[in-house]
């Protein structure tokens, strides 16, 4: 059974960092392109950022480029996505997720973390 487990996840001020972790079981990243998505009360889910874990490209929206990086760490199974310069409308519950290409879309990704919780406040 493939699981994704988001963490990292917590309240800061504006201008902080935060580092959120996806881990898996069940599934091996390598081969896989991970995403990381966030959805704000009220709002469709949306792309932030992806990584393909063979040759490690990356992709990231256009309102967290150069804020947002995401990294991976290959023995322990495990993406990151390091948040730097968070800002108010960062604020929405951000998602990992596991696919076969480096998608912007929602529906590129079959398997998905429970999501965990980014405050930040001004």
């Amino acid at each position: 059974q493939v699981q994704l487990v988001e963490s990292g996840g917590g309240l800061v001020q504006a201008g902080g960092s935060l580092r959120l972790s996806c881990a898996a079981s069940g599934l091996t990243f390598s081969g896989y392109a991970v995403g990381w998505f966030r959805q704000a009360p009220g709002k469709e889910r949306e792309f932030v950022a992806a990584n393909r874990w063979s040759r490690f490209t990356t992709d990231y929206s256009d309102s967290v480029n150069g804020r947002f990086t995401t990294s991976r760490d290959n023995a322990k199974n495990t993406v990151y996505l390091q948040m730097n310069n968070l800002q108010p409308e960062d604020t929405a519950v951000y998602y990992c997720a596991a696919g076969i290409t480096t998608a912007r879309a929602v529906a590129g990704y079959a398997y998905w973390g429970q999501g965990t919780q980014v405050t930040v406040s001004s």
